[in-house]
């Protein structure tokens, strides 16, 4: 049946037809997705944060006085692994709840899972404990990673996508320099006892988590996910408050007609083999990007980065409280990678700047191990050049978060995420800290020099396999890019076949 100004219409019992995809596609940039990215982007500010705090206070968690029996390599490496171990398994298990219950259910679960984690880590009383709460945080944000993308994916303008998702997947870095900063005063034993500071970090992590919270119970379900899983009166209702907002906002005349419309067998859920069998058989091609970008940005970020404060004072002498101002150099540069090129991959396209962001930072990298063996570096001047380096690694792996939530269909999106995230990160995040943390901070210069060049040689080849197999995905719908499994036929532009 023909629907009247792009509204869903029953076809037969559990078969719609459609245009809510289309609609949301269509709206102009409005206050309405601002609401979106700061109430659910802002989570990467708070794992940011989380890292970057762990890692600068690895020093003073190993000093005696501090409360806690336990060294800086442990911290370093053994709970740097189980967070990330942690995050692995969150990943899959709230990816698998999200595809079935919705995006927003889980993305209050898993932030609310992060918070409680997190304030009980500011108590713990021996390393046990302390180990135990990273595995749980790190439960916590695993499940973010995978509610979130898939959510903002599906309610940003395909115009946007690009430049908006590797913006609020490099907000990250903005916590980083906040962590960085906040270790600063919080370890300077002349304001706080060592026993003390360290756990006000954890305790300012969590009354950020619960501002972020308030603002994030404002953010609307999925339409897509909606009107796939039989709720389609809702969908409509939300679409039709973004576009009344967009009205308000811009005036009449704001709204194009929507592009098409697409007929959905509604269903309650899709089963795992028929999620793997998709993933995997029909989109093979993709798994295998998807992994390559995650694989190469976990070594980089999870190997190398956890061990920068353990790099700094092995090398170089700096202090354990001065390690801050470091890292927000370095964190500035992480920032501003994704501001700066983001817009670039929704013009010059995803598989030119995928590859360019990937095999140039790992060719950065190569040249920085080759200035830090040769021994001409200082503590200053290899914070500028991790700092560039990072400037394109950043982008190149938000964009990897990117690649995996819209390159396959709706009713996989979040199992997906968490796939793609739980392997490449088990591979470069957990074994990565427990090989390198050795390499790191035994002072020996080959063996950090063999660090860099690992991350740096895994981005490369990330960044050949992206040149081959990377999506043209540049402002388009994300069910042009990968049609969804409950779909009957679309009166938009087809599919582009799968690769």
């Amino acid at each position: 049946m023909a629907v009247q100004d792009g509204s869903s219409g029953t076809l037969s019992s559990g078969t719609v037809r459609t245009a809510v995809p289309a609609r949301l596609d269509r709206l102009p940039w409005s206050r309405w997705h601002w609401m979106i990215v700061i109430g659910l982007g802002t989570v990467w500010i708070l794992d940011g944060m989380e890292v970057t705090l762990v890692g600068n206070i690895a020093g003073r968690l190993s000093e005696s006085g501090s409360g806690l029996d336990i060294t800086s390599a442990q911290v370093t490496g053994l709970g740097a692994a189980l967070y990330v171990a942690g995050a692995c398994l969150g990943a899959l298990y709230f990816g698998w709840l999200t595809d079935r219950y919705g995006r927003k259910k889980l993305f209050l679960i898993t932030l609310a899972v992060y918070l409680a984690a997190t304030a009980l880590t500011a108590l713990s009383f021996d390393s046990w404990w302390f180990f135990l709460c990273r595995f749980v945080t790190g439960f916590g944000i695993g499940g973010e990673y995978a509610a979130i993308n898939s959510a903002i994916d599906e309610l940003i303008p395909s115009k946007y996508r690009g430049r908006v998702d590797l913006m609020i997947n490099g907000s990250f870095w903005l916590g980083a320099a906040a962590g960085a900063m906040l270790s600063i005063p919080f370890l300077d034993t002349g304001i706080f006892a060592k026993d003390v500071g360290w756990r006000l970090t954890f305790a300012f992590g969590v009354f950020l988590g619960l501002v972020i919270l308030l603002v994030r119970r404002n953010v609307p379900e999925s339409p897509r996910w909606l009107f796939i899983h039989g709720r389609g009166d809702e969908a409509e209702a939300i679409v039709k408050d973004a576009e009344a907002r967009c009205v308000a906002q811009h005036g009449e005349g704001c709204l194009p007609e929507p592009s098409g419309e697409i007929v959905i067998n509604q269903r309650q859920s899709i089963g795992f083999g028929m999620i793997a069998k998709t993933v995997f058989s029909k989109y093979r091609s993709r798994a295998f990007l998807g992994l390559s970008l995650f694989v190469g940005q976990a070594f980089l970020y999870n190997a190398v980065t956890f061990g920068f404060g353990a790099i700094l004072a092995a090398f170089y002498d700096v202090p354990a409280g001065s390690t801050g101002y470091y890292f927000v150099a370095i964190a500035i540069g992480n920032l501003l990678g994704p501001i700066l090129l983001g817009p670039l991959f929704d013009t010059v396209g995803r598989k030119i700047m995928i590859a360019g962001t990937y095999i140039g930072s790992g060719a950065l990298l190569f040249g920085t191990a080759a200035l830090f063996s040769s021994g001409v570096l200082s503590a200053t001047t290899l914070t500028v050049c991790w700092s560039v380096v990072l400037f394109f690694a950043s982008a190149g792996a938000s964009s990897a978060y990117l690649t995996v939530s819209e390159i396959f269909p709706m009713e996989t999106r979040a199992m997906a995420i968490a796939f793609f995230y739980a392997l490449g990160t088990a591979v470069g995040g957990i074994s990565g800290p427990l090989i390198f943390a050795e390499l790191t901070e035994n002072g020996v210069l080959a063996d950090t020099t063999l660090a860099f060049n690992i991350g740096a040689g895994l981005m490369c080849a990330a960044g050949v396999v992206a040149a081959f197999l990377a999506v043209p995905a540049e402002g388009r719908s994300l069910e042009d890019i990968a049609a969804p499994l409950s779909a009957q036929e679309t009166s938009a532009p087809p599919a582009q076949p799968a690769n």
